[in-house]
């Protein structure tokens, strides 16, 4: 085979932190561990946008939300007029697959895949059919899916309510192993293969949930700032209910349960590439689109700026004999998102389009800093971030957060306005200046950031559950209801 095929697996709302080789010893992910140990791991990769569609957009077009148009969450947006992963690879003779979820509008745009088999967490408003709705009816289990009573964006947990073989993650993992046995053997693959899980709903295997019952989880992580919050992150703190430790450590568990079991099933992939005999000549790449807060300084969910939210998991296993990614390294540099079409196109040899913003992380050197950026108005988030430093600016209100991220990387001890610091949050400061576009320029004075006034944080009713989804039968929802702060559906 002149060119290796690539796989690349996504995850969604993975944190960075979550791997048993990054040092958690509550979480078991031993296929992950050994992944990192046969290649690469990027330990500073950071999601551009951590929220699943703009993320998602950076990722197959390998440029920031700038460029792609998305730092909100807009599941209505057409894709962006610029070249797709899978374009370019199809482009270049490469035969095109993809299995799980998409998260492109509408949602059988292929975006250059020949083949696709959808899960698109219940949206069937969004445009279908969805692959696994259609599987699940075939089984006699017709608009049952979400039937578990658990909600798209909160952290109830039960054990999974139909069959072993139904579960997305299971059947996500069977059904590409089924389009890996059905490849063109004359030329080589690029395969997509997307998780919806550890994102909520929580609802893992019973054996699953089993295995983690009695284990002890890591402390939920407080900063010396989580009594003066910036009023975004009030905002978030309201969005979701508190919970006790005993209940936020056996939730924790569930989540835990959805990583391993996914963890688990890649063994099938791996198994079915081996046994086909094309392992050797296949680049693995594993990340997710962002993470999830998970309780710690308070908060749930991703779109905020803070670690447990921005970094990812970023692991690639290059083909046998390529020295150009060594096994068992970790590599510490600034990586986005948008780094990873550049990197897998390179590790190919294929020409990057021009369009791309994000920069190889084989060949090219390395950045010095990442803007990233979350919704807009008074929600605004920016940041940037270094190895060593991070600083995020909170426009609503004007208030900024500077962590030393070598010696607190669980960012507890906010630095700003220190006169010991000022010398990094000014530079720190200039380059942020330096990032923004659109109506964050409003917001910059005499060079100088001033921001706008916080409004009331104000807490109203939450009527859809956190996106709860209902019987999908004998009729599929139309479209989707108004959710509340902007959630996604």
């Amino acid at each position: 085979m002149e060119r290796p095929n690539v796989l690349l697996i996504v995850v969604d709302q993975w944190p960075g932190a979550f791997l048993g080789i990054g040092g958690r010893r509550d979480i078991e992910t031993p296929t992950l561990d050994q992944l990192a140990r046969n290649g690469a791991r990027f330990s500073n990769a950071h999601s551009e946008c951590p929220i699943c569609i703009p993320a998602r957009r950076s990722l197959m077009t390998g440029t920031d939300p700038r460029t792609h148009g998305d730092r909100v969450f807009q599941p209505k947006l057409a894709r962006s007029d610029v070249p797709h992963m899978a374009e370019v690879f199809h482009r270049a003779g490469y035969q095109t697959g993809s299995v799980g979820k998409f998260h492109v509008f509408p949602a059988r745009d292929r975006i250059g895949f020949e083949e696709t088999v959808l899960f698109e967490e219940g949206r069937p408003g969004l445009g279908g059919p969805d692959d696994w709705d259609i599987w699940l009816a075939d089984q006699g289990h017709a608009g049952m899916g979400y039937a578990h009573g658990m909600s798209n964006n909160s952290y109830e947990y039960r054990p999974w309510h139909l069959s072993e073989d139904s579960h997305p993650t299971v059947w996500l993992s069977r059904q590409f192993s089924r389009m890996i046995q059905r490849r063109d053997p004359v030329r080589p693959a690029f395969w997509h293969l997307s998780y919806n899980f550890p994102h909520p709903p929580i609802v893992p295997l019973a054996s699953y949930l089993d295995r983690y019952n009695a284990r002890e989880t890591d402390l939920a992580v407080h900063g010396d700032w989580n009594d003066d919050m910036p009023y975004v992150l009030e905002v978030v703190r309201a969005f979701w209910p508190e919970m006790s430790a005993e209940q936020l450590a056996a939730m924790r568990r569930a989540f835990y349960a959805q990583c391993t079991l996914i963890d688990h099933q890649i063994r099938l992939v791996i198994g079915t590439l081996r046994e086909q005999g094309i392992l050797d000549d296949t680049i693995i790449a594993f990340t997710s689109d962002h993470g999830d807060m998970l309780g710690d300084h308070g908060l749930f969910g991703k779109r905020v700026m803070l670690g447990r939210s921005t970094n990812v998991p970023l692991l690639i296993v290059g083909a046998e004999g390529d020295d150009r990614i060594k096994h068992g390294t970790t590599d510490t540099r600034i990586a986005g998102i948008q780094d990873i079409m550049p990197t897998l196109l390179d590790l190919v040899g294929i020409e990057c389009p021009d369009t791309c913003t994000g920069r190889s992380l084989v060949s090219e050197p390395h950045r010095e800093h990442l803007y990233c950026e979350a919704l807009e108005g008074p929600l605004s988030m920016r940041m940037i971030v270094e190895e060593d430093w991070k600083l995020i600016w909170y426009p609503a209100g004007n208030a900024l957060q500077l962590f030393n991220r070598a010696s607190d990387p669980d960012e507890t001890r906010n630095l700003a306005d220190k006169v010991e610091h000022k010398d990094v949050q000014d530079r720190l400061t200039e380059v942020l200046k330096s990032e923004l576009y659109g109506e964050d320029v409003a917001w910059v004075k005499d060079d100088e950031l001033i921001g706008f006034p916080a409004p009331e944080v104000s807490k109203g009713p939450n009527r859809g559950l956190w996106s709860q989804r209902g019987l999908h039968y004998p009729q599929p929802p139309a479209g989707l209801n108004q959710k509340p702060l902007g959630a996604p559906s």
